[in-house]
């Protein structure tokens, strides 16, 4: 007569709880609480904004309860969670690094019609490894009319990245390009033109050129002695005042006479015979 099989049920739970708790024991706690490779958050501005600031908390904590264990927790008990903050982890340590500046030159032209500049920076950036490698980036920059020297873009989070650190912002520090003819004070432009002695007494008509490129005849009809001056309206630097409205300065016009270096007696004659009864 054949018995039917027999099943311990108690036994085996019992020798399988024994087993597991004899692995656990004896197993090394470097294996709970090994470090796990941080992923670096990076951060880009596609439309960067004058004079603007933003600090990122993007950033992970290499040892805020990521696995369950705080800490805070006794690492005695791997499996029981705490769920209290942990006010040391490494979030609490994440500075941002102050931004870096570089200059940005734009010519007199650009800062009054505006334009788009394109930027090569090579910036530090850390892998997932841990390890630090170089990267390019191209940064567009829309330079808008009527900006001045002083003015700065800032691209939040592209710069470089170090551990235990948000990246750093780049910021771009607008500067003036000295011009070959005019010279801007605040939103007027200052032109100097030399003219001959002879038209400086009797007239003329003189073209100017503008800002741009262009040209235009300015009729003398007087005499122009020193410090004579002419202004033409709007054809200075833009001036944004008012949003959406945008106007320009004006350009002063100085005159440098050129005087005759030597004279004939002929001419000198001629020069005191029509100037001696003027003065």
């Amino acid at each position: 007569m054949q018995h039917p099989p027999i099943h311990n049920h108690g036994f085996n739970e019992r020798h399988e709880f024994r087993f597991r708790r004899h692995c656990f024991k004896n197993r090394s706690m470097d294996a709970f609480f090994a470090p796990i490779p941080l992923r670096t958050t990076r951060t880009k501005s596609p439309a960067p904004r004058p004079n603007s600031y933003k600090n990122n908390t993007n950033g992970s904590s290499e040892n805020a309860d990521r696995n369950g264990f705080g800490e805070n927790q006794s690492r005695s008990s791997p499996c029981k969670r705490n769920d209290k903050p942990n006010m040391y982890s490494n979030l609490t340590l994440m500075v941002k690094p102050p931004p870096i500046e570089r200059n940005l030159e734009c010519t007199l032209e650009e800062l009054c019609h505006g334009c788009m500049k394109k930027v090569k920076i090579t910036r530090d950036v850390l892998t997932l490894s841990g390890q630090t490698i170089q990267e390019d980036e191209i940064l567009s920059i829309k330079v808008q009319a009527g900006w001045k020297k002083g003015t700065k873009v800032t691209f939040e989070g592209m710069g470089n990245e170090r551990p235990g650190a948000y990246a750093a912002d780049v910021t771009f520090v607008i500067t003036e390009k000295r011009h070959s003819l005019f010279r801007r004070d605040g939103d007027d432009l200052e032109l100097s033109v030399e003219i001959p002695l002879v038209k400086a007494l009797t007239g003329c008509s003189l073209p100017i050129p503008l800002l741009g490129g262009e040209t235009m005849n300015l009729e003398i009809d007087e005499i122009i002695g020193p410090g004579y001056q002419r202004v033409i309206k709007g054809q200075g630097m833009a001036n944004k005042k008012h949003e959406g409205s945008l106007s320009r300065g004006n350009l002063k016009v100085f005159f440098v006479i050129n005087f005759p270096k030597e004279l004939t007696c002929q001419q000198r004659a001629a020069a005191v015979s029509l100037l001696g009864h003027s003065g």
